[in-house]
Protein backbone atom coordinates (compact mmCIF):
# COMPACT_ATOMS: atom_id res chain seq x y z
CA UNK A 1 0.00 0.00 0.00
CA UNK A 2 2.84 2.22 0.66
CA UNK A 3 4.08 1.86 -2.73
CA UNK A 4 0.62 2.43 -4.52
CA UNK A 5 0.54 5.84 -1.93
CA UNK A 6 4.25 6.86 -3.49
CA UNK A 7 2.66 6.62 -6.99
CA UNK A 8 0.70 9.86 -6.37
CA UNK A 9 3.19 11.91 -5.62
CA UNK A 10 4.92 12.59 -9.09
CA UNK A 11 4.38 13.35 -12.20
CA UNK A 12 5.08 9.50 -14.40
CA UNK A 13 6.11 8.51 -18.13
CA UNK A 14 5.25 5.33 -20.24
CA UNK A 15 8.74 4.22 -19.06
CA UNK A 16 7.74 4.62 -15.60
CA UNK A 17 4.59 2.54 -16.15
CA UNK A 18 6.50 -0.29 -17.42
CA UNK A 19 8.58 -1.14 -14.37
CA UNK A 20 5.72 -1.40 -11.92
CA UNK A 21 5.18 -4.89 -11.51
CA UNK A 22 2.66 -4.61 -8.32
CA UNK A 23 -0.41 -6.32 -9.64
CA UNK A 24 -2.79 -3.28 -9.68
CA UNK A 25 -3.62 -1.23 -13.25
CA UNK A 26 -2.91 2.08 -14.14
CA UNK A 27 -3.39 5.04 -16.16
CA UNK A 28 -1.53 8.23 -16.71
CA UNK A 29 -3.36 11.73 -17.73
CA UNK A 30 -0.70 14.47 -17.97
CA UNK A 31 1.75 11.98 -16.20
CA UNK A 32 -0.79 11.97 -13.06
CA UNK A 33 -2.01 8.57 -11.95
CA UNK A 34 -4.92 7.15 -11.38
CA UNK A 35 -5.18 3.64 -9.54
CA UNK A 36 -7.53 1.02 -11.82
CA UNK A 37 -7.25 -1.64 -9.46
CA UNK A 38 -11.05 -1.71 -7.78
CA UNK A 39 -13.11 -4.32 -9.83
CA UNK A 40 -15.60 -3.15 -11.86
CA UNK A 41 -19.57 -3.56 -10.25
CA UNK A 42 -21.28 -6.37 -12.84
CA UNK A 43 -23.51 -3.72 -14.19
CA UNK A 44 -20.04 -1.89 -15.89
CA UNK A 45 -18.82 -5.63 -16.95
CA UNK A 46 -22.30 -6.54 -18.56
CA UNK A 47 -22.65 -3.31 -19.75
CA UNK A 48 -18.88 -3.65 -21.15
CA UNK A 49 -19.23 -7.20 -22.58
CA UNK A 50 -22.55 -5.94 -24.67
CA UNK A 51 -21.05 -2.76 -26.35
CA UNK A 52 -17.75 -5.23 -27.11
CA UNK A 53 -20.17 -8.10 -28.53
CA UNK A 54 -22.08 -5.44 -30.38
CA UNK A 55 -19.00 -4.02 -31.79
CA UNK A 56 -17.18 -6.68 -32.38
CA UNK A 57 -19.89 -8.40 -34.50
CA UNK A 58 -20.02 -4.94 -36.67
CA UNK A 59 -16.21 -5.10 -37.14
CA UNK A 60 -15.70 -8.90 -37.74
CA UNK A 61 -15.35 -8.38 -41.53
CA UNK A 62 -13.42 -5.18 -41.62
CA UNK A 63 -10.23 -3.82 -41.10
CA UNK A 64 -10.71 -2.40 -37.89
CA UNK A 65 -9.86 -4.23 -35.02
CA UNK A 66 -12.04 -4.14 -31.34
CA UNK A 67 -10.23 -4.25 -28.05
CA UNK A 68 -11.94 -4.78 -24.49
CA UNK A 69 -9.68 -3.62 -21.15
CA UNK A 70 -7.19 -3.80 -19.99
CA UNK A 71 -5.53 -2.70 -23.44
CA UNK A 72 -3.06 0.57 -23.51
CA UNK A 73 -3.03 3.39 -25.51
CA UNK A 74 -0.43 5.65 -25.43
CA UNK A 75 -0.72 8.90 -26.30
CA UNK A 76 2.29 10.89 -26.97
CA UNK A 77 1.91 14.47 -27.26
CA UNK A 78 3.29 15.77 -30.57
CA UNK A 79 7.17 14.89 -30.64
CA UNK A 80 6.87 13.41 -27.11
CA UNK A 81 9.14 9.73 -27.24
CA UNK A 82 6.34 7.23 -26.83
CA UNK A 83 8.30 6.05 -24.00
CA UNK A 84 8.41 9.20 -22.19
CA UNK A 85 5.03 9.51 -23.03
CA UNK A 86 2.72 10.90 -20.10
CA UNK A 87 -0.56 9.57 -21.31
CA UNK A 88 -1.32 5.61 -21.16
CA UNK A 89 -5.07 4.85 -20.58
CA UNK A 90 -7.06 1.54 -20.54
CA UNK A 91 -10.19 2.58 -22.46
CA UNK A 92 -12.89 -0.11 -21.41
CA UNK A 93 -13.63 -0.46 -25.23
CA UNK A 94 -11.35 1.01 -28.16
CA UNK A 95 -11.75 0.41 -31.62
CA UNK A 96 -8.38 0.75 -33.66
CA UNK A 97 -8.39 1.19 -37.96
CA UNK A 98 -5.01 1.71 -38.58
CA UNK A 99 -3.03 -1.30 -37.97
CA UNK A 100 0.51 0.68 -37.76
CA UNK A 101 -0.61 2.00 -34.61
CA UNK A 102 -1.21 -1.75 -33.09
CA UNK A 103 2.17 -3.13 -30.97
CA UNK A 104 2.52 -5.98 -28.79
CA UNK A 105 2.49 -3.16 -26.47
CA UNK A 106 -1.37 -2.33 -27.51
CA UNK A 107 -1.69 1.29 -29.08
CA UNK A 108 0.42 3.78 -30.15
CA UNK A 109 -1.83 7.16 -30.80
CA UNK A 110 -5.56 7.70 -31.17
CA UNK A 111 -7.79 4.92 -31.53
CA UNK A 112 -10.94 5.85 -33.54
CA UNK A 113 -13.46 5.01 -31.50
CA UNK A 114 -13.17 5.05 -27.64
CA UNK A 115 -16.10 3.85 -25.41
CA UNK A 116 -15.74 4.48 -21.64
CA UNK A 117 -18.62 3.04 -19.30
CA UNK A 118 -18.85 5.33 -15.80
CA UNK A 119 -19.07 4.31 -12.48
CA UNK A 120 -19.32 6.27 -9.50
CA UNK A 121 -15.42 6.36 -9.18
CA UNK A 122 -14.85 7.47 -12.58
CA UNK A 123 -17.37 9.37 -13.77
CA UNK A 124 -15.35 12.97 -13.24
CA UNK A 125 -12.33 11.69 -14.73
CA UNK A 126 -14.26 9.99 -17.83
CA UNK A 127 -16.07 13.17 -18.64
CA UNK A 128 -13.31 15.59 -18.02
CA UNK A 129 -9.98 14.65 -18.14
CA UNK A 130 -10.73 11.99 -20.62
CA UNK A 131 -12.41 14.20 -22.60
CA UNK A 132 -10.24 16.62 -23.03
CA UNK A 133 -7.33 13.82 -23.55
CA UNK A 134 -9.31 12.43 -26.24
CA UNK A 135 -10.10 15.28 -27.92
CA UNK A 136 -6.38 16.65 -27.97
CA UNK A 137 -5.14 13.36 -28.85
CA UNK A 138 -8.01 12.99 -32.14
CA UNK A 139 -9.82 10.36 -31.12
CA UNK A 140 -12.39 10.62 -34.08
CA UNK A 141 -15.36 9.30 -31.65
CA UNK A 142 -15.98 8.85 -28.11
CA UNK A 143 -19.09 7.60 -26.05
CA UNK A 144 -19.58 7.67 -22.38
CA UNK A 145 -22.07 5.24 -21.04
CA UNK A 146 -24.17 6.52 -18.16
CA UNK A 147 -25.39 3.00 -16.30
CA UNK A 148 -27.54 4.59 -14.32
CA UNK A 149 -29.20 6.96 -16.66
CA UNK A 150 -29.40 4.28 -19.18
CA UNK A 151 -27.70 6.90 -21.57
CA UNK A 152 -24.83 7.27 -23.54
CA UNK A 153 -22.87 10.30 -24.56
CA UNK A 154 -21.59 10.27 -28.47
CA UNK A 155 -18.83 13.34 -29.16
CA UNK A 156 -17.85 13.54 -32.45
CA UNK A 157 -14.28 15.10 -33.55
CA UNK A 158 -15.01 18.50 -36.22
CA UNK A 159 -13.16 19.10 -38.68
CA UNK A 160 -11.42 22.11 -36.53
CA UNK A 161 -10.11 19.40 -33.96
CA UNK A 162 -12.63 19.71 -31.52
CA UNK A 163 -15.24 18.17 -30.10
CA UNK A 164 -18.92 20.32 -30.79
CA UNK A 165 -21.96 19.43 -28.80
CA UNK A 166 -22.44 15.95 -27.72
CA UNK A 167 -25.28 13.83 -28.96
CA UNK A 168 -27.61 11.86 -26.37
CA UNK A 169 -28.94 8.17 -26.57
CA UNK A 170 -31.49 6.86 -24.53
CA UNK A 171 -32.15 3.37 -23.31
CA UNK A 172 -35.13 2.81 -26.05
CA UNK A 173 -33.31 4.94 -28.75
CA UNK A 174 -30.81 3.36 -31.83
CA UNK A 175 -27.29 4.93 -31.18
CA UNK A 176 -26.06 5.54 -34.85
CA UNK A 177 -22.25 6.00 -34.64
CA UNK A 178 -21.31 8.93 -36.33
CA UNK A 179 -17.64 8.14 -38.00
CA UNK A 180 -18.92 4.57 -39.14
CA UNK A 181 -22.50 5.24 -40.63
CA UNK A 182 -23.79 1.46 -40.95
CA UNK A 183 -23.16 0.49 -37.59
CA UNK A 184 -26.20 1.21 -35.01
CA UNK A 185 -27.21 -0.15 -32.05
CA UNK A 186 -30.20 -0.94 -30.13
CA UNK A 187 -29.25 0.66 -26.81
CA UNK A 188 -32.32 -1.50 -25.64
CA UNK A 189 -30.17 -4.48 -25.83
CA UNK A 190 -26.87 -2.76 -24.87
CA UNK A 191 -29.09 -2.18 -21.23
CA UNK A 192 -30.72 -5.16 -21.11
Amino acid sequence: MAEAASKLDRRYTYRDYLGWQDGERWELIGGAVYNMTPVPSRQHQALVGNIFAALHAYFRDKTCEVYVAPFDVRLPAAGEDPDAASNVVQPDIVVVCDKAKLDDRGCLGAPDLVVEVVSPDTAKKDMAEKLDLYERAGVKEYWIVHPGDQTVMVFCLGDDGKYGRHKMYEKGETLAAAIFPELVIELAEIFA
